[in-house]
């Protein structure tokens, strides 16, 4: 649990890793990026399954493959100041959403726009071994999904070990509610099967940062989800996973000081040996 103290303590810390990201005018963005551009896709898989790209001023930076938020119904990719000029590349994906689409096509989008990112962030000056992904919401379901079941990398020749870190925020543990929806259940009906990360609880994963807000003022159960898929994460003995409560943040706001939690975190996992 993260007190506002213990919270004000963190963004001091930032002080240091801010100096080693200190970047100058180059830093780049293009935008609207095709991700997915294999034979068949129809028009609105070709409208969604884009991503824009920032890149620091910098070489062999670390990237952080974005995803955002919006129950998997709704959402876009542009990035927020908040994720840009903290001296990593930011990959932001949006994915076709429900009800245009239903389960596990966005997860695929998902995995596509990793694979994607694996293929080339070298040629804009990244390492494809500093790989993180991470997301607010139903992103931080789809970053959970990603690095937790193997299925949906596995098709791209990535394993969800190659990636350096994942960081969740606020994301859902059970499947998602709008899964669930598209069953005929409603948020209430608590399930935790194959498209759950619960389901997928194992200890060789890389290092993980769990995020949520305060848990009297989040979404129902959401803090508590975390806190089940953190536990569950020690039990399997898992080397390194940690679970930040933002006091006094709620599921909305919450996602800025995670981001700035996320970022010393990213350098401390993506230093060369």
């Amino acid at each position: 649990m993260m007190t506002r103290q213990t919270f004000l303590r963190a963004l001091l810390l930032l002080a240091v890793p801010s100096l080693l990201f200190a970047e100058d005018a180059t830093s780049k963005l293009e935008t609207d990026i095709p991700y997915r551009t294999e034979e068949g896709l129809d028009d609105y898989a070709k409208q969604q399954c884009r991503v824009d790209v920032f890149t620091p001023a910098k070489k062999d930076f670390a990237t952080v493959v974005w995803f955002h938020g919006g129950g998997l119904e709704a959402g876009d990719k542009k990035i927020p100041d908040y994720l840009m000029h903290n001296g990593y590349a930011v990959v932001s994906a949006n994915y076709r959403h429900s009800p245009q689409v239903k389960a596990p096509v966005y997860i695929e989008d998902a995995a596509a726009a990793v694979a994607w990112t694996f293929a080339n962030i070298e040629k804009y000056g990244g390492d494809p071994k500093k790989i993180f992904i991470s997301g607010h919401s139903a992103g931080g379901y789809l970053t959970s999904m990603l690095v937790l079941d193997k299925r949906w990398l596995k098709p791209h020749g990535i394993d969800p070990s190659d990636l350096a870190g994942a960081i969740p925020h606020s994301g859902q543990t059970f499947t998602h509610f709008t899964i669930r929806k598209e069953r005929g259940l409603g948020r209430e009906t608590g399930v935790a099967d194959d498209l759950s990360p619960l389901y997928h609880v194992r200890q060789d994963t890389p290092p993980l940062l769990l995020t949520t807000g305060d848990r009297e003022l989040e979404f129902p159960f959401r803090y508590e989800e975390n806190l089940l898929l953190f536990k569950m994460l020690e039990s399997v003995k898992h080397p390194n996973v940690q679970l930040c409560e933002l006091q006094g943040f709620t599921h909305g706001n919450m996602v800025e000081p995670g981001v700035l939690l996320m970022t010393p975190f990213i350098h401390k996992h993506s230093k060369d040996d």
